[in-house]
């Protein structure tokens, strides 16, 4: 088994006359989590959607575990999206029914555990549950699977700060360590303790990869002052990409 898990390319994506993605070249080895940080319209959301095989590129090429995307890569990939996608109807035990049909790697029992862990009743619908109780939902769902590459797409955006500590802790003592964790976020100064490496995308374009004791040791700041130094005249507002 290569250490090596994401390998990009000269990875394009167009939307019509406007740039996504343009001409970006990354690797991601093993048993890292790694922070893609950007302001929104970056290009965070269409790569993490590429890797998933959710959006097709236009140029490039990019592999994971080895291989372009299709069934291979998307058996290995556990993916968090930055919306929800449950029918009200379903209570999370019904979820966890059907990610157990999908995945060989769903383990139920760690579901239930996690839902214990967040304070989260998984016999109750969803229809009866906060946003916030949504999303810790979905993150268990994610999490409880043995993959080999986690993708989270704005997992801590839609919780208050007092919980986003404890999500984090939850990904943590999760995740399969001989896999990997791609958190795409803004919110840095939340996630910087936690990880290995960080990707700064500005308009499509990787402006930066780095572990994060480089950056810190070179830059002599952390992660987060670096990223507000580079991207301050860039504002927050806007789509996601």
């Amino acid at each position: 088994m290569s250490d090596l898990l994401i390998q990009c390319r000269g990875l394009c994506k167009s939307y019509g006359h406007k740039s996504a993605l343009q001409g970006v070249d990354l690797q991601v080895d093993r048993g890292r989590i790694v922070g893609l940080l950007g302001p929104n319209g970056s290009g965070k959301t269409t790569l993490i959607k590429i890797l998933c095989g959710l959006l097709q590129p236009t140029a490039g090429e990019i592999l994971v575990d080895g291989q372009s995307i299709g069934t291979h890569s998307k058996s290995v990939i556990s993916y968090l999206p930055d919306r929800m996608y449950f029918a009200d109807w379903m209570a999370a035990t019904d979820l966890f029914d059907l990610f157990h049909d999908f995945y060989t790697d769903f383990d139920r029992q760690k579901a239930i555990a996690m839902c214990e862990s967040l304070g989260v009743e998984p016999r109750d619908k969803m229809k009866t549950m906060s946003k916030g109780t949504k999303e810790k939902v979905q993150l268990v769902l994610v999490m409880a699977r043995k993959a080999q590459l986690y993708l989270l797409d704005e997992p801590i955006a839609g919780v208050d700060p007092a919980a986003r500590d404890f999500i984090l802790s939850t990904i943590l003592t999760n995740y399969n360590e001989e896999g990997s964790v791609l958190i795409s976020t803004h919110l840095i100064s939340d996630i910087e303790r936690v990880l290995d490496e960080a990707i700064f995308l500005k308009e499509g374009k990787v402006i930066l990869h780095n572990s994060v004791d480089n950056i810190r040791e070179t830059e002599g700041k952390s992660v987060d002052a670096l990223f507000r130094e580079m991207f301050r005249a860039q504002t927050l507002e806007g789509g996601n990409f």
